[in-house]
């Protein structure tokens, strides 16, 4: 048996005891990668923590740090009620608010998982208040932040045409982008209904002035005929069909937004709120590194209000921070070793062009969901290239169906942006959300790429 194929089933293996065992499948994974690594890819330590993600355990880290100072000292409870009177008290606008935001945002350059971290947490916080399902609140964020992130000015979108230009295929800047945007337009369009985006239409209007969610103290303006929320935050709210996920409780102690009182800007929330935007100019503005950024800001809020960080520390992500990075080095051990690239060409050497277009697509999102989605891009289009130039297969096409299928598989748990969205959401129960999240990005990853394929590959586009 090849060291390649050791390797794929032994995170098959991982994934089988992670989930009949309920062992972090981080640890796990630490555990495969120093064995893999060891036995049968001849590495030494420091080529098995080549893969450790040391730059996304520092953005998880330092996000989740600040914003649960900003839950403790209720900053996020003030921008939720900001978002409520800004779309007049329609709850159900917000995920499309959300969807937008992280759109225009990697449309004009921010690159994508800096800003799924700013926007993560105070959406899935806004979906905690008002029992939204967090499904729905963190893929709609995930799939806007993909939406914009093939723009011709976009990091993802200079990159893939960077690769295009260089391997001399001809390409289109625009198609890119639209592919990219109208797939997840259309895929949030679909998850906007099935996660309850219908019952959050049918109840209307909430009371703005309130702040608070049903059940919680606040008051609720309801469509004539569509009833009330059922009331206690731990359901699925009337008019959904049971189809969202329910919603869990704010903590006893930790509602502050239910008052006059408790919505008013006090200087450590205005501090705070100072600190998010300096999060986001030093991101967007100055290109710093949102994880080093965010862990400065925290540390500065700390310091002046030592009483409301006290918690936060123990509030950071801690297994999520070990489920992603055991299993992220564990994939940085198959590239080492070189079993993506034995994958890679062991498909585009089949001589049968468009299925090898759409195994590549099957490829690139597999691989995408666990590691970096430019870097699969990088690998995959080169590989492309012989049965490109052949004229069978139109090549702006293919690289939109493959940036495509790369792209829309972050919603994966163990993607950057996948793993964001997990350790943004509060008070939830993180195993459940995992397995929703990886339940979802399986879904994602055995439909898309066919669907890109047919639609983009198979009608021979550029």
């Amino acid at each position: 048996m090849s060291p390649e194929l050791i390797s794929i089933l032994v995170l098959v293996v991982v994934f089988v005891i992670a989930t009949t065992r309920s062992v972090n499948m981080g640890a796990l994974a630490f555990a495969a990668a120093f064995g893999v690594g060891t036995l049968v890819a001849d590495l030494d330590a420091d080529g098995i923590f080549a893969g450790f993600p040391g730059d996304l355990f520092v953005v998880l880290v330092g996000v989740t740090y600040l914003f649960a100072i900003a839950r403790a000292n209720g900053t996020t409870d003030w921008l939720v009620h900001a978002a409520v009177r800004l779309v007049r008290g329609r709850v159900a606008l917000i995920p499309w608010v959300m969807f937008a935001l992280t759109g225009a945002l990697t449309a004009i350059g921010a690159v994508s998982p800096a800003a799924v971290a700013i926007v993560a947490p105070i959406a899935l916080s806004f979906a905690t208040r008002y029992s939204i399902s967090p499904l729905l609140m963190g893929t709609m964020v995930v799939h806007g932040a993909q939406a914009g992130g093939f723009s011709p000015i976009s990091i993802y979108g200079s990159i893939v045409n960077g690769i295009v230009e260089r391997e001399k295929l001809p390409g289109s800047e625009i198609g890119l982008f639209l592919a990219s945007l109208v797939a997840n337009l259309l895929i949030a369009a679909v998850l906007f209904a099935v996660l309850g985006g219908r019952g959050l239409w049918a109840r209307g209007a909430v009371a703005p002035q309130d702040g608070g969610a049903p059940g919680k103290g606040g008051t609720e303006t309801t469509a004539p005929g569509t009833g009330t929320d059922a009331g206690t935050g731990t359901g699925t709210a009337e008019g959904t069909g049971g189809t969202a996920p329910a919603a869990v409780a704010v903590r006893p102690g930790e509602e502050t937004g239910g008052t006059a009182e408790g919505l008013r800007l006090t200087p450590s929330r205005i501090a705070t709120l100072v600190a998010l935007v300096a999060l986001v100019v030093a991101v967007l503005g100055f290109d710093l590194d949102a994880g080093l950024t965010a862990v400065t800001l925290a540390v500065a809020l700390s310091t002046v209000w030592p009483d409301d960080s006290r918690r936060a520390v123990g509030e950071i992500a801690w297994s999520t921070v070990l489920l992603i990075c055991g299993v992220l080095t564990y994939v940085g051990v198959l590239e080492e070793m070189g079993t993506i690239t034995w994958a890679g060409e062991g498909v585009g050497g089949i001589g049968v062009p468009l299925l090898a277009a759409v195994l590549l697509c099957y490829i690139g999102a597999l691989v995408s969901a666990f590691a970096s989605s430019v870097g699969i891009m990088g690998a995959l289009i080169p590989l492309a290239v012989p049965f490109l130039a052949q004229g069978e297969i139109g090549a702006a096409g293919m690289v939109a169906a493959l940036a495509v299928s790369a792209t829309v598989v972050d919603v994966s748990p163990f993607s950057t942006n996948g793993a964001l969205v997990l350790a943004a959401a509060p008070d939830v129960d993180r195993d459940r959300f995992f397995r929703q999240l990886m339940v979802y990005g399986g879904i994602v990853v055995a439909a898309v790429p066919a669907l890109a394929w047919l639609v983009l590959v198979v009608p021979r586009f550029g």
